[in-house]
């Protein structure tokens, strides 16, 4: 079946996720009124999946874009999948409700489509983000990540979340879970960095076996912010190859990466505060790569991480 910028993917819970969405994480000097314009404009161009994060300090933004949008007819709430994420200090299972509260008061939402462990990595909860200590070290704490998605389970019963899930997990983490005694709900997908110089090939065929999506951010590389991405590495839209092949098919490099991810069935976040690149970020269901233009791309795989928190 061809893709259209309104394909779903059904999760293993039954629900379904649109199989591009909207980034809106930024360095903490970008105005935050730039993702709710953002916002605005991928709703209004055809997007129906908003990912973003508590951490991200931008959901009272990114919410009002949303119900700028239904409350004007653009949208209605059940054709908008929105993801938030549990940040790192509230692990402990008493903790994971009220971070999701505080995310919908944010957001002026009643639900969220998608909540997912943002890392696997616990910190001293408190108000620290992170926590650190005098000499400027963060500060860890010890929750068994099982506990808290015992409580992940609870939100998603509670009907405060549809699905919910992990990010930045690797296989031994997932098994952590899918190994749980009493499991309820199993993660629907899992978040990871992956693009082209990350393929996460090996991690992908295990997300499939346990019917588990694979969902990507960083495709288009990264916004180099030096509290999370490696200062050192390639800037992937840059690369030769990928603007050699953008030339020959009169596409952009941005859409050369997103299609190949595509069709390799995970789901993409293709993250851009600029109007016309959120429009043509979109146009990547205009065309499609033969199984030998798959080859030639995986073969810039480099098995190199960008960001500092890739498992």
């Amino acid at each position: 079946m061809a893709l259209t910028k309104h394909s779903r993917i059904t999760l293993n819970d039954g629900h379904k996720i649109p199989v591009v969405g909207l980034g809106t994480y930024a360095p903490d000097e970008v105005p935050k009124s730039q993702a709710e314009e953002a916002v605005k404009v991928a709703l209004e161009v055809g997007y129906q999946h908003i990912d973003s994060a508590f951490i991200y300090g931008n959901e009272v933004e990114v919410g009002r874009a949303i119900n700028a949008k239904i409350t004007d007819g653009t949208v209605k709430r059940e054709d908008v999948f929105y993801t938030s994420k549990l940040w790192s200090t509230y692990h402990t299972p008493e903790l994971v409700r009220p971070c999701l509260v505080k995310s919908l008061k944010n957001l002026q939402l009643d639900y969220v489509d998608l909540y997912l462990i943002h890392i696997p990595i616990e910190f001293k909860p408190g108000e620290d983000l992170p926590p650190t200590d005098e000499s400027g070290k963060e500060i860890y704490h010890n929750t068994d990540i099982r506990d808290t998605w015992k409580a992940m389970e609870d939100c998603k019963e509670a009907g405060l979340v549809k699905s919910i899930g992990v990010s930045n997990f690797n296989h031994k983490q997932l098994e952590l879970i899918l190994n749980m005694p009493g499991l309820r709900f199993k993660p629907v997908c899992n978040q990871v960095e992956c693009h082209l110089f990350l393929n996460q090939s090996k991690l992908l065929e295990f997300c499939k076996s346990h019917d588990i999506i694979l969902e990507a951010y960083g495709v288009l590389g990264s916004t180099r912010d030096v509290n999370w991405y490696d200062q050192t590495a390639p800037i992937l839209l840059e690369d030769p190859v990928l603007n050699a092949i953008a030339k020959k098919r009169g596409r952009t490099p941005a859409q050369v990466a997103m299609r190949h991810m595509l069709q390799k069935g995970i789901v993409v976040l293709a993250k851009s505060f600029k109007a016309e690149r959120i429009k043509q970020n979109l146009e990547v269901f205009e065309f499609e790569w033969s199984a030998e233009e798959m080859a030639t791309r995986n073969g810039l795989n480099q098995n190199r991480p960008l960001c500092n928190y890739s498992q």
